[in-house]
């Protein structure tokens, strides 16, 4: 491990190479459209996650409805989009407005296909908390809700507008990477179970009604696009096979499955190839001493390091060069994001991308960036690595949700 001396001292070059490079390295994604008075007419479900997003600062979106289950939840709603338009249920709220363009959907992953289903078919475009859906047949689902209404589709993944992503993505298609041909992407989140399973308080394994969540017990596979967008997100490269190993801890919420998903594995690491031959090591673990998505991406020109807190930062090497710590562009100022947004967010730095972004693409009648597609791209292949990992192992094959030709 180079020293803080050898760090900062090679930082000049970095910093130049960034200088001549400015204009790719401050692209965050297409311009935010001008010059157009056309609203979007919004509705948010799901106070959690889905009260911390940015839609009402785009001047081109107006949240004009909000639902939750519970009351608490339903008054956070209120209290960010400033909406008093508030209901109980989706489907109440599906009954009462048909003035409405779009809907964010964020409950819980075991209803996101039937929700995002119920509100095509109302006529509504979607963004959808992550992962897009739980099982291969719910992804052919989703294909076919989606190619029959040709409604624009969303999945709001936080790492795919994380500053590293986005420096990541803007080299690779600029070279800078030559062949990018290894990655490693995690996302760790740790749970103390048993603090987890007796505290009725808990964010995430309980409701707020004291009821088991939909969290609790899940396999971290099935939870995978914070990592795969990673990969996916640089390259657009889809995952081809993948081979898993599950790890249960000594507890019988994991060891003799006493949880609603009847799942041994706390943590799970995979070994994946692209249909470009790459490789990919991912890992997502509930129990371990760390925490967040980070990645590291090889090439035969250079890598690229996300900062692990405490051990060293964002750092960029050149083949035959020395490791030098980076400093990413701050994305917020640049004119993918009106200039109401233009300031740093949750979930990594991403809220504000991700919200600009499906405001952005419905103006322009276009697909986001995150598309079903894409969606599918990132969510399938942990689906294939669970079965993996229930098999010691094998190899499978991962299966491709395309566009119809």
């Amino acid at each position: 491990m180079p020293t803080r001396r050898e760090f900062l001292s090679a930082s000049a070059p970095v910093a130049a190479a960034v200088t001549t490079q400015e204009a790719w390295a401050q692209q965050a994604g297409r311009a935010a459209p001008r010059g157009s008075d056309k609203k979007i007419r919004m509705a948010v479900v799901g106070g959690g996650f889905g009260s911390t997003f940015h839609w009402h600062e785009h001047p081109q979106c107006v949240v004009t409805a909000v639902t939750d289950l519970y009351p608490e939840r339903r008054q956070r709603l209120r209290d960010a989009y400033r909406c008093d338009n508030v209901y109980n249920s989706m489907e109440d709220m599906l009954k009462k407005r048909n003035d409405l363009d779009a809907i964010a959907i964020f409950t819980g992953v075991p209803d996101h296909v039937r929700h995002v289903e119920m509100c095509m078919n109302h006529g509504l475009h979607v963004v959808s908390a992550v992962p897009a859906c739980q099982t291969l047949e719910e992804a052919q689902r989703l294909k076919e809700i989606k190619e029959k209404t040709g409604l624009k589709y969303m999945m709001a993944e936080s790492s795919y507008y994380q500053p590293a992503c986005t420096y990541a993505r803007n080299l690779f298609r600029e070279g800078g990477f030559g062949e990018l041909f290894y990655s490693e992407v995690e996302y760790y989140h740790d749970y103390n179970i048993d603090k987890e399973m007796r505290d009725k308080k808990s964010f995430f394994f309980y409701n707020p009604d004291g009821t088991r969540s939909w969290r609790a017990g899940g396999a971290p596979m099935s939870y995978p696009t914070h990592a795969i967008a990673f990969v996916t997100g640089v390259t657009k490269e889809r995952m081809a096979s993948v081979a898993c190993l599950g790890w249960a801890p000594n507890h019988p919420f994991y060891r003799q499955r006493q949880n609603q998903y009847h799942n041994p594995f706390a943590n799970e690491v995979a070994l994946m190839q692209t249909d470009r031959g790459h490789i990919v090591r991912c890992n997502i673990f509930w129990q371990i001493a760390a925490g967040g998505e980070r990645a590291q991406w090889f090439g035969e020109k250079g890598s690229l390091y996300m900062d692990v807190s405490g051990v060293h930062p964002d750092t960029w090497q050149e083949r035959y060069g020395k490791p030098a710590p980076i400093q990413f562009p701050e994305y917020w100022k640049s004119d993918m994001l009106p200039e109401a947004m233009h300031h740093p967010s949750g979930h990594g730095g991403s809220a504000v991308f991700i919200s600009a972004e499906f405001i952005n693409a419905l103006v322009e009648n276009r697909e986001p960036e995150c598309d079903l597609y894409e969606s599918l791209a990132m969510t399938v292949p942990g689906i294939v690595a669970q079965q993996s990992a229930l098999k010691n192992g094998e190899q499978m094959k991962v299966p491709r949700f395309e566009k119809s030709a």
